[in-house]
């Protein structure tokens, strides 16, 4: 489709996820549309399983992708330990043996492969006779395969590394790196490497770890993304749990991902399992199966790295689900993980290939960009004096006032009172500095009950729906997220009020305990009080504290509380109410753009001359184009002419674009994706996230339906070839298109492109006929 003249072309099957440059003109000229057949973005597909005169169905085998192929070695058949490499090729979906040459590995399971270059390497595993139960050992080998001669080699290296199956491995920097795993006695949590550029000169080299290491564990998988390797959950004795843990190749440091930044009621991270898959791509980790507490779970869970929350995907209508299963093994190629075998229910092994189609939108940066305009505090139009200090924290009414009830009232007495005091004469103005400004002033907004430092978390919470994880074990910072939730009590907002009291309990630990329960108790805080007294009188803890010099300086009243409360548990009360986790930021700027951020619009809008009010902060923050407008050469009138490029887009379509930029939303019918394709480099979004939205929407969403009014859209933005594209489902689809109501509204030239067609396609046909004639 031909946006704008020139030659630079960019096609993708399902949504570009490059991000663009501004300052690069020539990459953003012309785009092309690319009309079916196309795969359903979250689609499980059922391919051609493995057939079993080709190779055995398995579970504990290894896959891995080279080009485009799935590479399957190893695993078990229930009976026997295998070590035949299957094929399998996802253009043909057909299934063959490998090519091979040399000795391969011994039949084994519970190994691991990888792939660096041109070659597969396997690495260590269980070997012997599973039948006879004999000769059963562990592992520490390492064999290379090349894919381009099918020849097997093994390395013989030089180290002391321990042997071990069920461990996990991965590529980065030209090195194999192995950690943790089950040596035959115990599970491990130690780390190797070895270069695999030299086979002569490789050795391995144990890994100093430092940080939040995850616990010895085995069954687990492990993904490489943005330079950092991920674990998830695992075999791990008692200390099983669900935590994501992180390791930075450059500092060998672990860190543990909290999840107490997810409010209830948001998706939780996966139960806790083992022999389950995890695959990166794009900015996203995928989860899929394993055992989760005696079920199989067939849900696939996404974590997103940028922002650290979990998901489960929702799939298409049309997926053929794979069942739950334990010990498969997933690989991607290309925009599709691909997941093969393992065990089902009844123990029985599987020789099923399943297809997911990826999404790779780009991510929405809705929290982002309000959160720079936050920490930028340009266009502040309110200034909050807070304490008795009078301390002055600088704010944006639009955002201030979409999210707090409580501080919207306040703004509006205040500028009540500003408007009289400006009708007395008596007012002043002064910008952002507290300067003199010919511009509206400042309105200032007294808050006495507020101290500076919480208050501005409190901020940072309304432009982002978050607050910054308090340092472990840092009571200062635990105290000032107790002071901020006491905020969130007054100002009635719940979502931060869960926030806090999640972020503290988690942070609560013998070395603040006190701390905390004597601040709770000053400040009234009684669900916090309680969990510290819960803590403090748990049989583990109660000792420790006791003895501590802080509990010696503690106030009487509470020492007697704690001493009675060990003596006598109070019972412990259940509630089946809900827990109000209030609204987001989505939610809310949503409401706002919706009607209730009327009274405080400050610009107005002129789409072909009708006026719609908006708010400056908020097209500023989501759009450089605003941004600089506002910043330069703000229009006295306070009015702004919206188009796109020479092109004005329909008042559809411009409201489209005004829930994007207000809260995110890229649902639009396809004929708005034709006006708003071009509005991301227009208007100088963050990236180009909606128009890989309009994108997918173009290409997959033409019907009979909506035929006439994308044909309108075309002819309007001269997409000459949506315009082709239209009139070629028209002219086939003629018999339904002439019933449709929207055929008569048709200007003139576009009935006289559709006769013309329809002309040319019976003269195709005619010439055809009587081709066949003669």
């Amino acid at each position: 489709m031909s946006l704008f003249p020139g030659a630079m072309s960019c096609k993708s099957k399902v949504a570009p996820s490059v991000d663009f440059d501004h300052s690069c003109s020539d990459s953003v000229e012309y785009l092309t549309l690319n009309f079916g057949p196309f795969e359903t973005v979250h689609r499980w597909r059922r391919l051609p399983p493995c057939d079993e005169f080709v190779g055995a169905r398995r579970s504990k085998h290894t896959v891995v992708a080279y080009r485009d192929a799935i590479y399957v070695f190893g695993g078990d058949n229930g009976k026997n330990m295998l070590n035949d490499l299957l094929r399998f090729d996802v253009k043909d979906c057909s299934w063959c043996r490998a090519f091979t040459t040399g000795t391969p590995p011994a039949p084994r399971y519970h190994h691991s492969a990888v792939v660096y270059g041109s070659s597969m390497f396997v690495f260590g595993g269980y070997t012997g006779d599973i039948y006879s139960n004999s000769n059963l050992k562990n592992k520490n080998d390492l064999f290379e395969y090349k894919f381009a001669t099918g020849q097997w080699t093994e390395w013989k290296v030089e180290g002391r590394l321990v042997a071990r199956s069920a461990h996990g491995a991965t590529v980065y920097n030209d090195k194999l790196w192995i950690f943790a795993g089950y040596d035959g006695n115990a599970r491990l949590n130690d780390m190797w490497t070895i270069s695999l550029q030299d086979r002569e000169q490789a050795y391995w080299e144990e890994i100093e770890q430092s940080g939040e290491i995850p616990p010895s564990c085995c069954n687990f998988p492990v993904a490489v993304c943005q330079d950092k390797m991920f674990v998830f959950s695992g075999q791990s004795g008692a200390k099983i749990t669900n935590n994501l843990f992180q390791f930075e190749f450059k500092g060998h440091i672990w860190t543990r991902i909290p999840t107490e930044h997810l409010l209830r009621g948001s998706p939780p991270p996966p139960q806790r399992r083992y022999g389950h898959t995890m695959v990166a791509f794009d900015r996203h980790l995928y989860v899929f199966g394993g055992a989760a507490d005696n079920t199989l779970p067939n849900e696939l869970h996404c974590y997103d790295v940028d922002s650290q929350t979990w998901e489960v995907i929702q799939a298409s209508t049309d997926s053929e689900m794979p069942s739950g299963r334990l010990f498969h093994a997933a690989a991607v190629i290309h925009d599709a993980m691909y997941i093969f075998g393992g065990t089902v229910d009844n123990n029985v092994r599987s020789g099923e290939m399943y297809r997911f189609q990826f999404s790779c939108y780009p991510k929405c940066t809705l929290h982002e960009d309000y959160g720079k305009l936050w920490e930028n505090r340009q266009f502040c139009d309110v200034e909050f004096i807070l304490g008795e200090r009078e301390e002055k924290v600088l704010g944006h009414i639009a955002i201030v006032t979409a999210r707090c009830k409580w501080l919207r009232k306040k703004i509006l007495q205040a500028r009540d009172r500003q408007k009289q005091s400006d009708e007395s004469g008596s007012g002043s103005q002064k910008d952002s500095s507290g300067r003199s400004s010919r511009g509206p002033p400042l309105l200032e907004v007294s808050i006495r009950e507020a101290d500076a430092q919480p208050f501005e978390v409190l901020m940072q919470f309304l432009y982002t729906d978050k607050i910054q994880y308090p340092r472990r074990g840092h009571v200062q910072d635990v105290l000032l997220i107790m002071d901020v939730y006491k905020l969130a009590l007054s100002f009635k907002l719940s979502r931060l009020e869960q926030l806090c009291v999640q972020y503290i309990e988690a942070s609560v630990d013998l070395q603040n305990v006190l701390s905390v329960c004597e601040n709770a108790n000053k400040l009234q805080l009684d669900q916090l009080k309680e969990h510290c007294l819960n803590f403090v009188v748990k049989e583990s803890h109660f000792n420790q504290v006791i003895m501590t010099k802080e509990f010696e300086h503690l106030s009487t009243p509470l020492i007697v509380e704690i001493v009675r409360r060990k003596q006598q548990p109070p019972p412990r009360v259940y509630s089946d109410l809900p827990v109000d986790i209030g609204t987001s930021l989505v939610q809310d700027m949503k409401a706002y753009l919706e009607g209730a951020g009327h009274e405080f619009c400050d610009i107005i809008l002129l789409l072909d001359g009708h006026p719609r009010p908006a708010h400056k902060a908020i097209l500023a923050a989501r759009s450089s184009y605003f941004e600089a407008m506002f910043r330069s050469f703000m229009p006295e009138d306070g009015q702004v002419n919206i188009s796109i490029g020479e092109m004005v887009p329909s008042t559809q379509a411009f409201e489209s674009m005004l829930r994007y930029i207000y809260y995110g939303d890229v649902n639009m019918p396809p004929e708005d994706s034709l006006y708003l394709f071009a509005a991301p480099y227009y208007y100088g979004f963050s990236n180009n996230r909606l128009q890989a939205y309009c994108k997918q929407n173009l290409e997959m969403n033409v019907t009979v339906e909506n035929v006439l009014q994308i044909l309108e859209a075309a002819d309007k933005t001269q997409a000459l070839d949506m315009k082709k594209h239209c009139l070629h489902i028209i002219v086939h689809q003629f018999t339904k298109v002439s019933k449709l109501p929207n055929l008569r509204s048709l200007s003139q030239p576009l009935l006289l492109d559709i006769i013309d067609s329809l002309a040319s396609h019976i003269s195709d046909k005619q010439c055809t006929e009587m081709s066949s004639d003669i």
